[in-house]
Order: C-alpha cells, then structure tokens, then sequence
C-alpha cells in the first residue's frame, strides 16, 4: 500500500494544480488523506459507492472515482463537481493514484520476491516465471553485497543505503533480518579489483550520511539469476570470515578468504583438539 505521505503530497500537488479539493477514502470508506475538511456526508456516499459497481459516480456535489488493486478497490477518489473541467480534472488525478498503486505494488512485490531468491524458498520453474513478469533480467552479471553497521534500528539503513549506492534498475536493496542489509548489484564486466574498489567507496559514503562501524562482505559473481542465492551464503560466509581473520577490514570478499575459509567449515569439535 501507498505510504500515506506519498498520497498526501499527490493531491497536495493536484490541488496547487487545479484549485481542486481532494480527499482519499480507504476501502472501508475511512479518510487516508485529504486537502481540505469533507462533508460528513459525503464520506456517507463514499461508502455506499464502494459497494456499488460503478467506476466514477457524481452526487451531492462531488465525483467519486474508484482506484483498483488487483481488481478490489483499494481508495476511492472524491473532488467537488460543477463543471465538465472538473470531472476531467478528477478523471487525471485517479489515473495518477492508479499508476501509484500499480508502481508501489510491483516494487513490493520484487522485493519480496528477491528475498525469496536470496533464501532459497523458489522452486527453478517459479524463479524465471516470476522473474519474467516482475522484468527483472535472468542472465546478469550480479554481485550480493552484506552490510552491517552499529546503528539504532530507529535509523533508516535500507533508505541510505539506496541512496548511496545509486538508483539502476536492476540493483535491488532488501533485508532478510534484522541485522544485516542486501545489495544485489549488476556489475556488467567489472571484474572483482573493481567491485571492491566500489564497495570501498559505497562504505565511506555510508559513513559519510551518519552509519558507524560499516562493514560489507561481496559474494562472487553470478550470471544466472537462480545463483544469486549462492552469492548470498558466500557473502554471509565472507562477513562471519572476516570478522575473525580480517577483523581490520571494512570491505572483505568471499575470493579474499584463503584458508580462513577452510578452517571456518571445520566442525568445532575438530578446531578444540
């Protein structure tokens, strides 16, 4: 679902635009957000018009419009009627919550679906079906970056962590607990020297919006989407590693493990003779 701060700015933006008061309803005909004071009323309206199968309706004085997810309505649309203008006016502004929900529902759900692939929990034949309808590529260069540092979970990590680490379409930023944030980065024909260089440069501009103690540890390179979850166990690895071998290194790499890495998969018992 849209944040409510998202909507807010939306038809704070439609009114400066067109003069126009809006509010948004949820599905169950609760006020989300809204430009100015509705008529009790016409919240009234609002919730008999949920239940009718009607699209856009004009009554009392305002046009209500309907905005889908996955075919329920999700929000409905109320601005003031009166003219022509008006109706076409709240028609645009529908479209623009519609395109929202659609845009937010995708990104949620590649999210989520790249969790799934990090973890292990897709079966072959679901990977590249779902990876076809989210449009994300299957044979990509890719690259699963740990990052952990010692801040509050009061400060937003995953937000700086996309803003620093710039905005392509393919490179995803998630978390599958609560300690340790996701990079999947596309990495083209950059060899690893220069994915470290980058993850070096990625760690100081962490430090540099306000996280402490930044480390990140960098799996190897995957072409098939399916082994990006390889690539997630190897950084995992490579950040258990480091801390114990390389405990002066802010970036580590799994190819950087030598024997640390030997002895690591050593069972305990073995390691205390």
């Amino acid at each position: 679902m849209i944040s409510n701060q998202i909507l807010q700015n939306t038809i704070d933006t439609l009114k400066e635009i067109s003069n126009l008061e809006f509010s948004v309803l949820d599905e169950d005909g609760k006020e989300v957000v809204s430009t100015g004071t509705m008529p009790d009323e016409v919240t009234k309206i609002a919730a008999d018009f949920l239940l009718s199968p009607a699209q856009a309706q004009e009554m009392r004085g305002f046009h209500f419009f309907k905005i889908y997810d996955d075919q329920l309505p999700e929000y409905v649309l109320i601005t003031s009627a009166g003219s022509e203008n008006n109706y076409l006016i709240g028609k645009l502004a529908a479209a623009q919550i519609q395109s929202l929900v659609v845009a937010y529902k995708e990104h949620y759900d590649r999210d989520n679906f790249m969790k799934n692939l990090l973890l292990d929990n897709l079966l072959l034949v679901d990977i590249f079906n779902r990876a076809k309808k989210l449009h994300i590529k299957s044979d990509e260069n890719r690259v699963v970056m740990m990052i952990v540092c010692d801040n509050e979970r009061s400060f937003n990590v995953q937000e700086t962590v996309k803003s620093c680490a710039g905005s392509r379409s393919g490179d995803f930023v998630t978390e599958v607990d609560a300690d340790n944030m996701i990079l999947v980065k596309e990495v083209g024909e950059m060899d690893m020297p220069e994915i470290v260089a980058d993850a070096e440069q990625l760690v100081k501009k962490l430090e540099a919006e306000g996280m402490k103690n930044v480390r990140l540890a960098i799996g190897t390179i995957v072409r098939d989407l399916k082994d990006v979850s390889r690539s997630y166990k190897e950084a995992r690895m490579s950040l258990d590693v480091g801390r114990i071998f390389f405990e002066d290194k802010q970036v580590i790499s799994y190819a950087e493990l030598g024997i640390g890495r030997l002895i690591y998969q050593l069972p305990i018992p073995l390691c205390l003779m």
